[in-house]
């Protein structure tokens, strides 16, 4: 006995197992993109410090757990285009639809594999991410710790080699040189500082990476000469002058894993329990500090001192401030304590001020802290929520466009997924800064591309043909009055030749009416708001263009190569020309309301009109022109 709605169940088997084959394929296209993308970052790091394969593959592990999460739903979007793409480019979607099933229904098995893809999103995010996040940060901190020769950078000191603050003055990448440097060697101790000073110097490693030699090229060398018999005050140095002078400085040249205590304040290496819990002792601690430092300001802002000499001092607080009268203890001052407070003011301004810009840079920076917890709390939802979003964009997407491959699949996904990454950063940027609420910036790219979904799919669930390209077309064409081309080639097989006797009348006729319509609308002239906005009235046109239309139908069965010429430069008119936009008067009513509409509208009108005037004229021209055509052909 054969189940009802068995065929139903097969179907399903069929998409998910079609779905989840893209998705394996394309998961690790986009993850592979991710990982070269990290890669790329830190590629001058691995190839200068001689990291060996081990750390390599760590490092490469750690980061591909951490890019699940952003690989994830672009793989779905691109997965999900492929998929119906290619059910609609091979008539599988079509014969679906046949068979009386709705889209919506068609997706009900990707939509449940999608919803548990946002729950393992969810996961790794929640758990894995967190301590794969807090490794690959310990190992980036190690990477840069580990042979800091090749670290030294340009114009400032480097001070990460012990005993050392080495100044290069300028870099040359292709040959290695060094130039202008300045060598600070404190090894010894503070009172036997050797000071180098050289033109040129180049860095070269021993074997083990134990040692660094700095060949140093015409300079100086300046060195403390102490003794115990030696006056503090008289300090001898000697000083050398060398063409090349080798410094042998000790370093760490091997890889060590630092510990990652110092990374487990980072919001991106916390789950969500411990995020909150930090939100929560942040807040707290930022309130604090927030509290002490408006009592602060307010008692620096409102108590003072003025001293009119050693033994008469006038103190002023928030309690006696009013009962004081500044302008006469200033005015009965003397010039000389008037100089006095006058300065003692202004340091006063400036000490407050600068105390209030270090106050005010540290509660940035305590804010920026706590808002970089709150965007990790709420991205944990809206990356995972990702994937089920993208899907409802790339599904029907696929179904409306019906291509597969990677052709428009991949053209599409990356259009979005920049979108996406924009609003994404964005929005995390404002939200960081303070400016917007953390969860308004978390949530906006999945607020911008929700309804971008929801739009798509009702679409795509009433076979609208949005992105069809003669649609697309028509629109642009509708929009900007772009005049559409006849066609119209001789007909191999003709069955009777047209009355051109009758067809000659009836062309003047439509000459006639052309110089009347014309003569009658007086297009020259600007429309009235009433003419384009409320003017229902368009019969004359649409029967004038019937007729013209009839007539170049009969026509084109006509043997006489000419004729068929001078029936294809007849304009095609768009009988909506000088009628409302909207069928509805309330719409119209609506649209001059709304001024920057209405304006549009309103110009677009006029250059409908300016078509329409030179369609009529051309139409005018034609007709006398087929007429005299067929009289010297003698069909007339």
């Amino acid at each position: 006995m054969r189940l009802p709605g068995l065929h139903i169940k097969k179907m399903d088997l069929f998409i998910t197992k079609t779905f989840l084959s893209n998705l394996l394929g394309t998961f690790f296209i986009c993850l592979f993109i991710f990982i070269m993308q990290l890669l790329w970052m830190w590629v001058d790091d691995f190839v200068e410090k001689g990291l060996d394969m081990a750390i390599l593959l760590k490092f490469f592990a750690y980061g591909s757990i951490t890019l699940v999460s952003q690989a994830l739903p672009l793989s779905i979007l691109l997965a999900a285009l492929m998929t119906f793409g290619n059910f609609g480019e091979k008539l599988e979607l079509l014969s679906m639809k046949a068979a009386g099933i709705p889209l919506l229904r068609i997706m009900t098995p990707l939509i449940v594999c999608c919803t548990i893809l946002c729950g393992i999103s969810f996961y790794f995010q929640n758990i894995i991410s967190p301590y794969a996040q807090m490794k690959l940060y310990t190992m980036m901190y190690s990477i840069k710790q580990s042979s800091p020769e090749s670290e030294i950078p340009e114009g400032i000191f480097y001070d990460r080699i012990d005993g050392y603050n080495i100044y290069v003055e300028h870099k040359d990448k292709e040959t290695g040189i060094l130039h202008n440097v300045i060598i600070y060697d404190m090894s010894s101790g503070f009172d036997n500082a050797n000071i180098l000073v050289s033109d040129s110097a180049e860095i070269i490693n021993t074997t083990d990476n134990k040692l660094m030699v700095m060949a140093l090229y015409s300079g100086e060398q300046f060195s403390n000469l102490t003794d115990q018999q030696t006056k503090k005050q008289n300090r001898p140095y000697r000083r050398e002058t060398f063409t090349k002078k080798e410094v042998l400085i000790k370093i760490d040249g091997g890889f060590e894993m630092k510990d990652a205590d110092f990374i487990k304040s980072n919001a991106a290496s916390k789950n969500i329990k411990e995020l909150s819990s930090s939100i929560d002792s942040l807040t707290l601690a930022n309130d604090s500090v927030g509290e002490k430092n408006w009592d602060s300001a307010l008692r620096s802002t409102y108590r003072t001192r003025l001293n009119f000499n050693s033994n008469d001092t006038i103190k002023m607080n928030r309690d006696n401030i009013h009962n004081i009268n500044v302008d006469s203890v200033f005015n009965i001052a003397t010039k000389n304590n008037k100089l006095i407070w006058k300065r003692a003011q202004f340091n006063k301004i400036k000490q407050i001020k600068i105390d209030y810009e270090i106050k005010g840079n540290i509660m940035r920076s305590l804010d920026k802290d706590l808002n970089r917890h709150k965007i990790a709390f709420w991205e944990k939802f809206t990356l995972s929520l990702g994937c089920l979003i993208f899907f409802f964009i790339g599904a029907p997407l696929g179904a409306i466009v019906r291509k597969g491959g990677l052709g428009y699949p991949v053209l599409i996904s990356v259009a979005t997924f920049i979108l996406y990454y924009i609003f994404t950063t964005s929005g995390a940027k404002m939200a960081r800064e303070g400016e917007w609420y953390a969860w308004f910036g978390a949530w906006l790219s999945t607020m911008i591309l929700l309804p971008l979904g929801i739009f798509f799919t009702y679409q795509a669930n009433k076979d609208s043909g949005i992105f069809n390209g003669d649609a697309i077309k028509l629109f642009f064409r509708t929009l900007f009055a772009i005049p559409e081309k006849r066609n119209i080639t001789i007909k191999e097989v003709i069955i009777e030749d047209p009355d051109y006797r009758n067809c000659a009348i009836v062309l003047d006729e439509i000459y006639n009416e052309a110089r009347t319509y014309k003569k009658n609308n007086n297009l020259k002239k600007l429309p009235t708001i009433q003419s384009v906005f409320f003017n229902t009235d368009n019969n004359t046109l649409v029967d004038f263009n019937n007729k013209l239309e009839q007539i170049i139908n009969v026509l084109g069965n006509s043997r006489e190569r000419k004729v068929i010429i001078q029936l294809n430069e007849f304009p095609v008119l768009s009988i909506n020309a000088i009628s409302s936009p909207f069928k509805k008067t309330w719409l119209n009513i609506l649209s001059i309301i709304v001024l920057p509409l209405g304006i549009i509208i309103y110009l677009r009108a006029i250059m409908f009109r300016i078509r329409l005037l030179k369609n009529i004229v051309k139409i005018e021209s034609i007709s006398k022109k087929i007429i005299n055509t067929l009289k010297k052909q003698n069909f007339i």
